[in-house]
């Protein structure tokens, strides 16, 4: 067996793997001691258990938790729109006389304002591959709340479609940073055993959006004025002010600010993560050595940091597979389960209880997140939650398609198991992929494309999203193609591909520090064995403009030291 790396076949050694000798950099007199203090750092985060992190840590589950909450706003807003439509002072505000004397929003616009938002959203997330980067985590969070508090009056005083078309669009490009900063911030501030934790807590928030969302929609059912919708809209404001206070207190992104040699900030902000009277063990020095270390390590593999990088050498690879992972949440049938409301109310449920199921099933988003949680601590990999998940979507999706050859006569008991099941279908999704996928794409691209990585997947998912969202209905609509249950069948046969892909292609980075994923990847190890491939990372030195820096301090400190002793 041998591993790939671009055009060469690299034999493994008997012990074990390491980086081949073009990326060996040269040696100074100091790295000696950036590479011991790194490995007794990454040693210490290997032996390091969940409560040891957390005891360790507080502060940094604390921001990290803060930061992530400001993905509640989209959730909400996603329950928002779809619900207004049924909502009578909104359709005679907002559109036009039916022939049957009713108000309705034109579907060509309920389309446009469905997708202003993705968008928007996809502006965004272009935007913050570069913005991020150069500004900053805390600066760019900053600057999208203020935005969202004046595009939010948008929402509030809409005169018209077009007003609400143009919010849809302009709340989307804040809403898109949020969706890639969020995971990385969690995953930089927080040791390999808070890691999966930390950046799956992202789909956490977005449940609990979605709940709040829809307990508001719940108490506007019994209203018939103009503030039915206005209310809700107004309540977005809620969230962007008391984020804007704590983003503003929140230490920066120490490994961000390593890749901006800023290494005495870093280990201010490394400082101010950490609780140090609680765990002795810690040494804020050898931490921030590992960091140089891997960027160093990073500054020789990926030779630049722009969007084009993330399709060269190794990185090619990375990037593909957090694309797909982000695009796999919409083609393993995500579309279709949304509609267990749908299949609820043809069963005979009056709308009333469709929405405490809707309601149910956003909970069910929430709970799934703490499940995997618990199967996360239990052992159980990403790659076997990710994968396992997969088929057993796949099974129910079948069953589904299967229900549709009900005669008939037992269609309402047909509709009744299918929401039912769709129900149970969401719950396995949040146990799997729709959790799992935040802590795959935060930790399998490298630190300096890290940002630009998660924002192409993330802009994949939402182009999928809108062919998705643009096919189901038709698969659904008895005026349509009027599938029905037959629709299972379809995104059965996607999610099976999506087993087969994830098999062969997704890889396992649980337990694995940044620098022996970059090794793993540079010697194009196969994704069954990223698991079990031994590693060393530090059986050569680095070297490199963050090295240069790292150097001048130490021996600043040095001559300190030497100094003081005289």
């Amino acid at each position: 067996m041998s591993f790939s790396r671009g055009h060469e076949a690299v034999e493994p050694a008997d012990g074990p793997l390491h980086f081949p000798d073009e990326d060996h950099l040269k040696q100074s007199k100091s790295m000696n001691e950036v590479t011991r203090n790194a490995k007794i750092a990454t040693d210490k985060e290997h032996k390091m258990t969940l409560l040891q992190g957390i005891r360790l840590y507080p502060k940094a589950v604390a921001w990290s938790l803060l930061i992530s909450t400001c993905i509640c706003m989209e959730g909400y807003d996603v329950c928002l729109l779809s619900n207004f439509y049924g909502f009578p002072p909104f359709n005679q505000k907002y559109g036009q006389l039916a022939p049957d004397g009713t108000y309705q929003v034109p579907a060509r616009w309920q389309a446009g304002l469905s997708n202003g938002a993705n968008v928007g959203e996809i502006i965004g997330l272009f935007i913050n591959g570069w913005v991020s980067e150069r500004f900053g985590y805390r600066y760019t969070v900053m600057t999208c709340l203020t935005l969202i508090i004046a595009f939010t009056a948008i929402f509030f005083t809409a005169q018209n479609v077009v007003s609400l078309l143009v919010a849809e669009i302009l709340c989307g490009i804040p809403w898109g940073v949020f969706q890639t900063l969020t995971i990385t911030y969690a995953s930089e501030v927080c040791p390999v055993a808070l890691r999966g934790y930390l950046t799956t807590y992202v789909n956490f928030c977005w449940g609990l959006g979605q709940v709040i969302g829809i307990g508001v929609i719940k108490s506007m059912l019994g209203r018939n004025d103009e503030w039915s919708y206005r209310i809700p809209y107004a309540l977005q404001w809620m969230w962007p002010v008391p984020l804007l206070i704590g983003v503003a207190l929140a230490p920066g992104s120490p490994w961000w600010l390593v890749r901006k040699g800023r290494i005495e900030d870093a280990k201010k902000s490394l400082l101010r993560l950490t609780s140090l009277n609680k765990e002795t063990d810690f040494n804020a020095d050898e931490t921030i050595a590992m960091m140089v270390h891997t960027t160093a390590l990073e500054e020789k593999i990926t030779k630049g940091a722009s969007y084009l990088d993330c399709f060269r050498g190794t990185d090619r690879r990375r990037t593909e597979i957090v694309c797909m992972v982000w695009a796999i949440q919409n083609l393993s049938g995500n579309s279709f389960s949304g509609y267990s409301t749908y299949f609820l109310e043809q069963a005979g449920l009056a709308p009333i209880k469709a929405y405490s199921f809707a309601l149910g099933q956003y909970g069910i988003n929430m709970a799934g997140v703490f499940g995997a949680w618990a199967l996360m601590s239990l052992g159980f990999g990403r790659r076997s939650l990710y994968l396992y998940g997969l088929c057993g979507l796949c099974s129910m999706l079948f069953i589904l398609g299967f229900l549709g050859l009900v005669p008939a006569a037992h269609k309402k008991e047909s509709s009744l198991a299918t929401g039912s099941i769709m129900l149970v279908w969401a719950m396995f999704y949040q146990l799997s992929v729709g959790t799992v996928c935040y802590s795959l794409v935060a930790e399998l691209s490298t630190r300096r494309l890290q940002i630009k990585t998660v924002v192409l997947g993330r802009n994949l998912y939402n182009i999928v999203g809108i062919i998705c969202s643009v096919l189901t209905p038709y698969m659904l609509n008895p005026t349509a193609w009027n599938w029905s249950n037959f629709t299972g069948f379809f995104w059965a046969g996607i999610c099976f591909l999506c087993i087969v892909y994830t098999y062969f292609r997704v890889p396992e980075p649980q337990g694995r520090s940044f620098a022996e994923l970059d090794l793993l990847f540079e010697r194009g190890v196969s994704a069954r064995k990223f698991a079990t491939t031994d590693v060393d990372v530090f059986d050569t030195t680095v070297r490199g403009s963050v090295v240069d820096i790292y150097e001048e301090k130490l021996g600043t400190t040095h001559s300190e030291k030497a100094t003081g002793a005289q």
